[in-house]
């Protein structure tokens, strides 16, 4: 693993998100699901590195911030046949089909009401222990500075609702709120204009 103290404590910091339970649940065997969850968390970093953005802080590995960018047709494709090999391979098929329903259902719902070239926040979080000390806006600010200069929204998916209230305070406003079939749960999206 590339960056196993950041997918530690991204690990830590989701467990009350109702996506990340149902991939663990997903994983077939009992004492592989932190491992195979942790290579997951991981494959996410390195899939953001080559194809959108990660931010990691300097210092203590407190947490990590995951962005998705529009890609082309082709980028997309390789990007995806890329991420299902290792959902197939390392997490075992089981995971690979969770995964693809709770996508499809997802996107599904949330296509209708973002656009094409907004970024996509698709993992943040800070360890417990460093929580409520202003290090999760920090994790956000450089990515969204950035957005801000190219003119572009970004927005996001939360399975926890009282996390919308850290993301409001970033900028982002809560547009709709949709039930995912496979986790059981609701999820907001929420998007922030370029500022």
């Amino acid at each position: 693993m590339k960056y196993r103290p950041l997918a530690e404590a991204l690990y830590h910091a989701l467990t009350a998100d109702a996506f990340y339970q149902t991939m663990e649940q997903s994983v077939e065997d009992p004492e592989q699901k932190k491992a195979l969850m942790l290579c997951y968390l991981d494959y996410s970093m390195v899939e953001s590195e080559q194809y959108g953005e990660l931010f990691i802080p300097e210092g203590e590995a407190y947490g990590t911030s995951i962005w998705s960018m529009p890609l082309e047709r082709e980028l997309q494709a390789q990007k995806s046949a890329q991420k299902q090999h290792f959902l197939r391979t390392v997490m075992g098929e089981n995971s690979l089909r969770t995964y693809n329903d709770i996508v499809s259902n997802m996107s599904e719902h949330t296509d209708t009401v973002i656009q094409e070239n907004y970024w996509y926040l698709s993992i943040v979080g800070v360890l417990p222990a460093f929580q409520n000390q202003g290090l999760g806006a920090k994790l956000l600010q450089e990515v969204l500075q950035k957005s801000d200069s190219a003119g572009v929204a970004t927005y996001l998916e939360t399975y926890v609702p009282r996390n919308k209230s850290f993301y409001q305070r970033q900028g982002y406003q809560d547009i709709a709120t949709f039930y995912e079939p496979v986790t059981g749960a609701e999820y907001s999206v929420m998007v922030r204009e370029a500022q």
